[in-house]
């Protein structure tokens, strides 16, 4: 399941994707728009910029951008910053394997051979869908107003 961290990160990300080119955009806006808790925001975007993603500029004109462009973001590079392997069981991780104490025989373990399967997937759709199409999904940024009678 995906935990409350990947998915604040994932709403802020589009967010930001969303006004990529428009310089850099303040966590209270994105905390605001998104409706999500600022202090949570905070860590959140740290953890990102320190992984590469983001960028970030302090005082007149500050806040985070996208450290490279939207269509070169992979939700999937997101969520392994945020909240680790998309594998189900340690054992099918590319990137963090672990042996399972009780398993005897890992070619022969039905477990792992369906969770390998679930990860497969997974990383499928997730590496193969970038920010920028995951933010075209999301319609448009600010509301159309109609003022026809």
């Amino acid at each position: 399941m995906l935990a409350s961290k990947a998915k604040y990160g994932l709403k802020a990300m589009v967010h930001l994707a969303r006004k990529e080119g428009e310089g850099s955009v303040l966590i209270a806006e994105i905390a605001e728009k998104e409706r999500l808790p600022k202090k949570f925001l905070d860590t959140i975007l740290l953890e990102l910029k320190n992984n590469g993603l983001l960028n970030s500029k302090k005082g007149k004109g500050g806040g985070y951008c996208l450290a490279r462009p939207a269509d070169r973001i992979s939700v999937g590079d997101i969520i392994r910053v945020l909240d680790g392997p998309l594998a189900p069981v340690p054992c099918v991780s590319r990137l963090s394997y672990k042996r399972c104490d009780d398993c005897v025989d890992e070619t022969a373990c039905a477990v792992r051979s369906v969770m390998q399967d679930v990860r497969d997937a997974i990383a499928q759709i997730l590496d193969n869908t970038t920010l920028a199409q995951m933010a075209a999904r999301a319609g448009p940024a600010e509301p159309v107003l109609m003022y026809d009678i």
